[in-house]
């Protein structure tokens, strides 16, 4: 076991954990922020995707020895009122049915926005290309994407 400060939606959280424990057991398990889904566990379907520095990344394969001293943002701590734009387009799309997937989908959609705030459709699919959803609302999941692109 290692002492760690993982610094989490704004907070400095200290943890002691195993080093090559995912960062998605440490959010789960240690700071109660479920929010974040597991998925495969093999990094391949994005349920587990959270914002550090800025850009997705999936937490089922980060250890977390590699995201202490890091800005990690989750979808707890997104956008706490819901307004935020990709929000929004979410909802005016009807995207979500379980629901599983979508905080993954929205923090990669954001990381996208931030990074290609006009992105092209091929560029969206690009970055959605290995964010699984079981019930299948690609379509919705783009349209979201442009909306958001176009302000909400």
């Amino acid at each position: 076991m290692a002492t760690f400060i993982l610094s989490v939606n704004g907070v400095d959280h200290t943890v002691e954990a195993n080093p090559n424990m995912p960062l998605l057991w440490a959010l789960r398990d240690l700071l109660n922020l479920t929010g974040t889904k597991y998925g495969c566990g093999i990094g391949m379907c994005g349920s587990c995707t959270v914002l550090m520095d800025g850009n997705a990344v999936r937490s089922c394969i980060l250890p977390v020895s590699a995201s202490a001293d890091r800005a990690i943002i989750t979808i707890e701590g997104f956008s706490t009122d819901g307004l935020h734009k990709v929000q929004q387009a979410w909802l005016a799309e009807s995207v979500s049915q379980c629901g599983y997937c979508q905080p993954g989908k929205i923090l990669t959609a954001a990381a996208l926005l931030d990074k290609n705030p006009h992105p092209t459709t091929a560029e969206i699919d690009s970055a959605f290309e290995n964010n699984l959803c079981r019930c299948g609302t690609y379509l919705r999941i783009r349209r979201a994407v442009q909306r958001a692109a176009e302000g909400g």
